[in-house]
């Protein structure tokens, strides 16, 4: 964001507002009037520019081939590598194990599980492997945690082969070389004169194949990461914001952990219980983590946990504690311009039209425009900045929010409240009903609980 920032500054668009901080996604340029930005998750801009709601969009060329390595025929067009924000997509497997290269990986008669944040670009690899047998599990994030427990190999960006290195990962291949790209809608190069707005940015046009810099491989050691016993009773912990709350409540429990939060990103802290390993993953992955036997205890939000059982109905994936932390609403939200003030509201005033319905909730979304017969809709995931989509881009939100603090300041207005989420504790039905984890299962909740009623 910084880099992109200083380069239409040096462009000489005259953008306010357009920082790590900033709190309006919608922008104007005093150079050029007739131009409108939007501030998107990178992951969404080659997705809005290939279905046309955006004429030109920065993005990394590593979400662009994530699109285009499902959707090839997409109307989006790669105008110029910017020459920043350089990075490496790899594959790798864990230091302790695993395929010395993508050929062994191929050559073995067991499945392989892919974990990803890049589930195309992964299912495509798969393919061209010819792998006998595979899985992908689409990630949030942390895909570093995965290896050798819950996946055989990772597909993950970094800038450095070092940096793997350093979270007990062992590269085998490098399948692009990526930087941030210029790009366009093609309806919109013939339709637009887009000239001027381009040649700000970066003169005349380069081949549209114009290969980023190659990333440098610095070498070095792997720090060897022991993968958690077979044995052991698996807890996922939530990174990110939550991680101090989680603190909280095991110190308050007296279940004594080491280095979470850890200063060194170090995701397999140490938990003072025999029989019990822990890792630390995103929460929105946890569920369907929770569910394939990767872990039995888990701490989410009931909001993910939701997602998870509107999608898998027969998950067995259940709930133990509810944690009293993290309270936010799901909500639904339109504009303020909107004549329309619930559900049904919104379903006469969009009679004969299609609403488009933006989400982190894919599932969520889609289950609440059913029980409420909004008629013909279309569910757009979105992977933060949600509200950027509104009015524009989509007619209806699902969100949450503490205060609804943010979505007014967007002139936006809640409609309906689907539910109330807070942290929980969720296990695997199939490890509450094996005795050895189930007697380490009612011990954590036990404990847990004590904390949160204390």
């Amino acid at each position: 964001m910084a880099q992109t920032a200083a380069m239409l500054e040096a462009a000489g668009w005259g953008i306010d507002g357009y920082h790590v901080n900033a709190c309006i996604y919608r922008l104007k340029s005093t150079r050029f009037p007739a131009l409108a930005a939007k501030i998107f998750h990178e992951k969404d801009i080659p997705v809005q520019v290939a279905a046309g709601n955006y004429d030109l969009g920065v993005c990394g060329l590593d979400w662009i081939e994530e699109l285009l390595a499902k959707y090839r025929s997409s109307a989006l067009v790669k105008l110029k590598n910017l020459d920043y924000g350089q990075g490496a997509l790899f594959t790798a497997v864990s230091a302790t194990g695993g395929a010395a290269n993508l050929a062994e990986l191929a050559a073995g008669r067991n499945g392989v599980r892919i974990a990803s944040e890049y589930p195309n670009l992964a299912e495509s690899l798969a393919a061209r492997l010819r792998l006998r047998c595979f899985s992908i599990f689409p990630l949030w994030g942390a895909a570093e945690a995965y290896p050798p427990d819950s996946a055989e190999l990772v597909v993950l960006p970094r800038r450095t082969q070092e940096e793997l290195l350093e979270r007990g990962l062992r590269p085998i291949s490098r399948l692009l070389d990526f930087k941030a790209y210029l790009i366009a809608n093609s309806d919109s190069i013939k339709d637009k004169d887009l000239a001027e707005v381009v040649a700000s940015i970066g003169g005349s046009l380069p081949p549209a194949d114009e290969p980023p810099a190659a990333v440098e491989d610095r070498g070095g050691v792997a720090r060897i990461v022991p993968g958690m016993p077979a044995e052991d009773l698996k807890l996922a912990l939530p990174d990110g914001h939550q991680q101090r709350h989680v603190r909280g409540i095991l110190d308050k429990a007296g279940i004594k952990i080491s280095d979470y939060p850890s200063a060194e990103g170090n995701r397999r802290p140490e938990i003072g219980m025999e029989g019990v390993a822990v890792k630390v993953i995103r929460p929105q992955d946890m569920p369907l983590q929770v569910a394939n036997g990767n872990f039995d205890l888990a701490i989410t939000g009931r909001d993910w946990l939701a997602e998870h059982h509107h999608q898998f109905p027969q998950s067995p994936v259940t709930q133990l504690l509810d944690l009293k932390y993290g309270w936010v609403r799901v909500v639904a939200v339109v504009s303020q311009d909107v004549a329309a003030d619930s559900a049904e509201g919104l379903a006469d005033l969009y009679r004969g039209k299609c609403i488009r319905v933006a989400s982190e909730y894919i599932n969520i979304a889609d289950h609440y425009a059913r029980v409420n017969h909004l008629g013909d809709y279309r569910v757009i995931p979105t992977w933060g900045a949600t509200e950027a989509f509104l009015p524009e881009d989509a007619d209806l939100l699902i969100e949450n929010t503490e205060t609804g603090g943010t979505i007014a300041r967007h002139n936006l207005k809640i409609i309906d409240k689907l539910f109330e989420s807070t942290a929980c504790l969720v296990a695997n039905t199939a490890s509450i009903a094996k005795a050895a984890r189930n007697s380490r299962i009612k011990k954590i909740t036990a404990l847990l609980k004590k904390a949160v009623e204390a």
